[in-house]
């Protein structure tokens, strides 16, 4: 079922400072727009990499999910990794079989990649919250 690392998700308060880092630290020079997925409660820039991705996700207004983890990690952090699936409802189905939990309702939702997507709890992960995508048309 899993399938290649697409991203790796950084919480940050400010996507403008995080991408100083990579870009002026690290030597990152392909680096997107950040854009709005206000019904996520994020707002994203994707670092790209020669190999996979960086995700930086800062909140979106005041329900924004990232609020809490930044609460914990005032300077930011990481805060999922994410993985392709070629079939994101036989994922979801054969996480629930194995007795993972998840998240929300369960029914994918669109992601920044503009596919589906689910997340699947940390505890059942071995502390690390993983996003499963469908793969990306690429």
């Amino acid at each position: 079922m899993i399938g290649r690392l697409n991203h790796v998700g950084i919480a940050t308060p400010s996507i403008e400072k995080s991408i100083a880092v990579y870009r002026d630290l690290l030597g990152a020079t392909r680096i997107g727009e950040r854009f709005a997925l206000p019904e996520q409660g994020v707002w994203v820039c994707f670092v790209d990499l020669p190999n996979s991705q960086i995700e930086l996700i800062e909140p979106y207004g005041d329900a924004s999910p990232i609020h809490g983890f930044l609460a914990k990690n005032p300077a930011g952090g990481q805060h999922h990794v994410c993985f392709e699936v070629p079939d994101i409802i036989a994922a979801r189905d054969a996480m629930r079989a194995k007795g993972a939990t998840v998240l929300g309702t369960g029914e994918p939702r669109i992601g920044a990649h503009g596919v589906p997507v689910i997340f699947v709890h940390p505890r059942d992960m071995g502390g690390v919250l993983v996003e499963l995508m469908a793969e990306p048309v690429h």
